[in-house]
């Protein structure tokens, strides 16, 4: 998603874990989320010179193909041009003006701002302080993304904060996702589908999912191959598709790092079928590991059967 949306807009993701902290309390923790969700985007009209060096003394003599002057060099330039390691014919002759007007466009988050002013920020503020000015001189365009997961984790104060931080004008747009059905919201007693409160039910738009075909899983698994920089032959990738549908697309994908050293210790390129199945053999999924269990059950250390529910425990 991040990628899809491209490197200029801001993006945080963070899980609903990371709110509950010793050292911030959870209103703090969710409104630098925000913040950082909230991108500034300021142009700034710079003027630079641009041409070719052609003497480096005390004064400075740049040209172009259309004409030449001359710069008194100051301490400032003289270190700047040290950096560079600007030498007479570096950079090669360009066309047009020396001095010339470019635009720069610099983006940054609210919490970057904060960090730099090293202003603490309550909710009153959490859409304010210079954001105001720039937006009413034009200055500024938001892009804005802040993605939630493990939203069930979040206790009713932070469903709380959220409901009103969503009604503020540059509220950021807020992705959650949830693996949980039917589950007790935290902080009550109340179970709510998604461990979601259903005031905060009623304003989010749900995104329909089904499962993965075929097809999408062999396009995952490939994508992790790349990434990881794993060779696999048709074969390998045709078997571990079948193991993902069988099993569990996790389970897959780290199996995919594996069979690559069973791989490399034989000295082969591309990871072939008998890697996946040595390795297959080796680490158990969910299933047969429960099924291990099931088995050597009675072998296990501290292995505790529930008493009948006719019998009453005496404590």
């Amino acid at each position: 998603m991040a990628q899809a949306l491209g490197s200029d807009v801001p993006f945080t993701m963070i899980a609903a874990s990371e709110v509950f902290s010793l050292s911030l309390s959870k209103a703090e923790a969710l409104t630098q989320a925000f913040r950082r969700s909230i991108g500034v985007r300021i142009k700034e009209e710079t003027e630079i010179i641009e041409g070719e060096v052609a003497t480096k003394t005390g004064k400075l003599t740049i040209k172009t193909t259309d004409m030449e002057a001359v710069y008194d060099l100051g301490h400032k330039m003289i270190d700047a041009l040290k950096k560079r390691r600007l030498l007479r014919g570096t950079r090669n002759c360009s066309d047009g003006e020396i001095q010339k007007h470019k635009e720069v466009v610099h983006t940054v988050s609210l919490h970057e701002i904060d960090v730099i002013n090293s202003r603490t920020q309550g909710f009153l503020a959490l859409f304010a302080g210079e954001v105001g000015e720039w937006k009413e001189e034009g200055k500024r365009k938001l892009s804005l993304v802040l993605f939630i997961d493990e939203v069930h984790m979040l206790d009713i104060e932070c469903f709380s904060f959220l409901n009103r931080a969503l009604e503020v004008e540059l509220a950021p747009i807020v992705i959650t996702a949830s693996n949980r059905g039917m589950a007790r919201i935290r902080g009550t007693n109340f179970r709510s589908p998604h461990g979601l409160p259903v005031d905060l039910l009623d304003r989010v738009l749900i995104i329909s999912t089904r499962p993965y075909e075929p097809e999408d899983i062999e396009q995952i698994i490939k994508i992790r191959c790349q990434e990881e920089d794993v060779n696999l032959t048709e074969g390998s990738l045709a078997v571990l598709t079948s193991m993902a549908s069988q099993t569990t697309l996790r389970y897959a994908l780290n199996l995919i790092s594996c069979a690559d050293i069973v791989a490399k210790k034989r000295k082969a390129d591309a990871v072939d079928v008998d890697d996946l199945r040595r390795c297959y053999t080796y680490f158990l999924d969910e299933k047969r590991s429960v099924q291990w269990l099931k088995e050597q059950q009675g072998t296990m250390i501290f292995d505790e059967e529930a008493p009948p529910q006719d019998v009453q425990m005496q404590i």
